[in-house]
């Protein structure tokens, strides 16, 4: 990376607590840095954990990593130190649509896209790891100590009873001068890493005019103190202003609509220098918050503005007179506007994410280019007293119905377990490791984690929006 540029880390606590903790950052480090003067997506394999072998999230976290870069339009940089897959995960790792098979898919569409694939491989290469170099647009490897290989000298030996050394089988003399599976061969690691910023900077490539940046300006309010913006307990209201206030340049926000469908808070701002329009939870979504998102997303749309969701959501209001005046409708408005808008999407869990606000919201299923979440962040389908509430209520239905008896401490003991699991599963560790989010943040960082995220996102164009049938 250029000297001094920041690095846009993802899925730093990748695979937390899973694979008996063999398997820190699902053993590959990715993120979108500076090489150059230009973006890209930077994917290294970490060889000290298990041979920089493919786990089952480590393959999830390198389709999102390319994922990232396919939306955000980016180059792909891969350091390259991988067995392939992990044998023992194979079940999990081989066979399937979204497994390791993609990775190679995914290179293969944006290398046709006019997206640049560059590999550098800096150590093994074996089985699946070898088709990454092979299927980049320009691949280094290091002499003497760089491999590629679909089969090591011991399945070699055993398949056909050649001997052969790991260098005279695949080292960097034999693909840069017999296979020409290689097109630059390094003298070492850092003669490697020169290619391959040399490699950027030849790409010939023009960042697409999007927004109208301004001179970036400081937040009147000054970012640190967001810790006290926000209660602890998650069940405390406050006003999601106070957020944005400590967010954008001089603390200016274009509120629209503020009259109408109070519990959301929508308008537009800058993001150091870049234009946004932002959605705020302000408490639960009624009809008339669904039917005000969905207009300013079209508005924001009509005037390519990348949008930015501050989620902090229970879900939309429910209740029969609620659902009498459309809920659902107006509900299904906001969502079909979230999933169908071509603009750049940032999400923030700043408190909870529960049920269809998630959905509404820009959760993950409709593919904001970065996700990111607070420390005190809760995702789930819904709270884990609600969830044993209901649980509960279709127990004690049962148990009426033959005649029986269920005393309070027996249904107290019934909804425990329920209320742990959800306490658990909903918990930001538990979600950033299965990949649920690009990763926690400290609330402090959050204006220069959007920026970074904005500026990735806008090397891509912005192309027009075609909405959907809205149920009106």
């Amino acid at each position: 990376l250029d000297p001094g540029s920041p690095f846009l880390e993802i899925g730093a606590l990748a695979a937390h607590g899973l694979y008996d903790g063999a398997a820190p950052a699902a053993g590959l480090i990715a993120g979108v840095g500076q090489v150059e003067g230009r973006d890209v997506m930077v994917l290294c394999n970490d060889a000290t954990v298990k041979g920089g072998t493919y786990y089952p999230m480590t393959v999830k976290k390198h389709l999102r990593a390319q994922e990232i870069a396919e939306a955000c339009a980016l180059p792909c940089v891969y350091l390259v130190d991988s067995g392939g897959a992990n044998l023992p995960n194979q079940d999990e790792v081989f066979p399937d649509r979204d497994h390791f098979g993609r990775i190679f898919y995914n290179q293969a569409q944006m290398s046709a896209k006019g997206i640049p694939q560059i590999a550098v491989v800096m150590g093994s290469c074996t089985a699946g790891g070898a088709y990454v170099p092979a299927m980049s647009d320009v691949t280094i490897i290091v002499k003497e100590q760089g491999t590629i290989f679909l089969a090591g000298p011991p399945l070699v030996k055993a398949a056909t009873g050649e001997v052969v050394s790991a260098e005279d089988l695949g080292g960097g003399d034999v693909h840069t001068r017999l296979s020409g599976v290689a097109d630059y061969l390094a003298e070492d690691d850092a003669h490697a890493l020169a290619l391959a910023r040399r490699a950027v900077r030849h790409l010939n490539r023009a960042i697409p005019a999007t927004v109208q940046w301004q001179a970036p300006e400081d937040p009147a309010y000054d970012p640190e103190e967001i810790l006290g913006a926000v209660p602890a307990d998650l069940r405390t209201p406050y006003d999601v202003r106070e957020v944005i206030a400590r967010l954008v340049d001089g603390s200016r926000f274009d509120e629209f609509k503020a009259r109408y469908g109070e519990t959301l808070v929508t308008g537009f701002a800058h993001v150091m220098g870049c234009p946004v329009g932002l959605v705020a939870n302000n408490g639960v979504l009624f009809s008339e918050a669904a039917i005000k998102a969905a207009h300013f997303i079209e508005l924001c749309s009509q005037r390519s503005i990348p949008l930015v969701f501050l989620q902090n959501i229970t879900g939309f209001m429910v209740g029969r007179r609620y659902e009498t005046e459309g809920i659902a409708r107006h509900g299904a408005k906001m969502v079909t506007a979230v999933a169908t808008t071509s603009v750049p999407k940032i999400t923030m869990l700043i408190g909870g994410s529960f049920g269809a606000g998630n959905y509404g919201m820009a959760g993950r299923a409709f593919s904001p280019r970065f996700l990111w979440s607070w420390p005190n962040a809760r995702i789930s389908v819904m709270g884990g007293e609600q969830a044993a509430g209901v649980l509960a209520t279709v127990r004690r239905d049962g148990i009426e119905r033959t005649g029986g008896t269920w005393s309070p401490e027996e249904e107290a003991a019934f909804k425990r377990p329920t209320i742990e699991m959800f306490d658990r599963q909903s918990h930001p560790l538990h979600a950033t490791a299965r990949l649920w989010d690009d990763g926690i943040l400290d609330p402090r960082k959050s204006r220069a984690t959007l920026a970074l995220s904005l500026k990735a996102a806008l090397n891509a164009p912005i192309e027009p929006t075609r909405f959907g049938l809205f149920r009106m």
